[in-house]
């Protein structure tokens, strides 16, 4: 039992600690419904569909590189590379169905190649994050920075530092298609989110997870692949990066190497900080990180529809996760 259990069962919990460990666990949900609010009250056509949609595919990519970041936090790790593998799958896909690399028999083979090939990429990438935080001893924040510098030089040379313009109706159905009227990449979020969620709380792989981010040295002494775990949170990282990147250059008919991702790994970093996982590892609340990344969104989208500087936004998201943070330590002080 711990602690806090202990001192919850005895009724002798402080207030104060009360209220941070209600605020870890609900915070998040009550900020969402609070911006809900908010924007229903004093924003002119909030509840539109136009706006909905806006928000949700403003969000996906966001959400889907935080999925991975999730899984790696929750290990005690990091990736700081998750904005440069965007710009590699990025720049690699439309290379590959305009047969700038090789050439292709037929375009739907070309399309599905595009697909499939960068997100096998990226995956390899972030098996060699994850070689370099277990084989090599490096720590996660500095074996992610090599490819969060080398990376997007990578994809600037691919490309020759040139914008890719394209327009595919196969490929750009990932970002541009709807199914039953909802946009395929929320669609898309949907079920990647889904099923981390699952693997977290259904799955050998998921308790291994956590339990490597709780205590590595127990577990590794419980039998658990400690090693394995940590290359495949990473390569599922590099994979969920790839996906995103491809999503990014579908929607806008263009791959740009030196802005596919910018920034990408500080949105992941803050929605998984403000979802609750503690940054420290032991935890992966994934549908909190959901739920984080759509209050970023709509921060700054509440920002921007009244008047408020797009700049502002980010001292916003700073602010969010030194809250986070803040809200995880008194929590977990006993």
């Amino acid at each position: 039992m711990t602690t806090i259990e202990t001192q919850a069962t005895a009724g002798t919990v402080p207030s104060g600690k009360r209220f941070f460990t209600l605020a870890g666990r609900y915070g998040t949900v009550a900020a969402f419904l609070a911006l809900i609010l908010f924007n229903v009250l004093f924003t002119p056509n909030f509840l539109s569909l136009q706006t909905l949609n806006v928000n949700l595919t403003q969000v996906a990519t966001i959400v889907i590189v935080a999925t991975g970041m999730t899984l790696v936090i929750a290990t005690g790790g990091i990736d700081l590379s998750v904005g440069s593998l965007m710009a590699i799958g990025g720049a690699l896909a439309p290379m590959i169905f305009m047969g700038a690399l090789f050439p292709v028999s037929s375009m739907p083979v070309a399309v599905a190649l595009a697909f499939i090939l960068p997100v096998i990429a990226t995956a390899l990438l972030g098996l060699f994050n994850g070689l370099l935080v277990t084989r090599f001893a490096i720590q996660p924040i500095i074996a992610t920075l090599v490819l969060f510098i080398a990376g997007r030089g990578i994809a600037q040379v691919m490309t020759n530092g040139n914008l890719q313009v394209f327009r595919n109706e196969g490929f750009q159905f990932i970002a541009l298609g709807r199914i039953a009227g909802i946009p395929a990449q929320v669609i898309l979020m949907i079920v990647i989110a889904a099923i981390a969620w699952a693997a977290v709380r259904h799955t050998v792989f998921g308790r291994q997870v956590i339990a490597v981010g709780g205590n590595e040295k127990a577990a590794r002494l419980t039998g658990i692949p400690v090693h394995r775990v940590k290359l495949l949170v990473y390569m599922i990282s590099g994979a969920l990066a790839g996906v995103a990147g491809l999503i990014v250059v579908a929607r806008n008919s263009a791959s740009d190497a030196n802005l596919v991702g910018l920034g990408m790994e500080l949105d992941a970093i803050a929605a998984v900080a403000v979802g609750g996982t503690l940054l420290t590892g032991g935890r992966a609340n994934i549908m909190g990180t959901l739920i984080g990344a759509l209050v970023i969104q709509l921060v700054r989208y509440t920002l921007l529809a009244n008047g408020v500087p797009d700049a502002a936004a980010l001292i916003v998201k700073a602010a969010l996760i030194l809250l986070a943070v803040f809200i995880q330590q008194r929590a977990g002080k006993p």
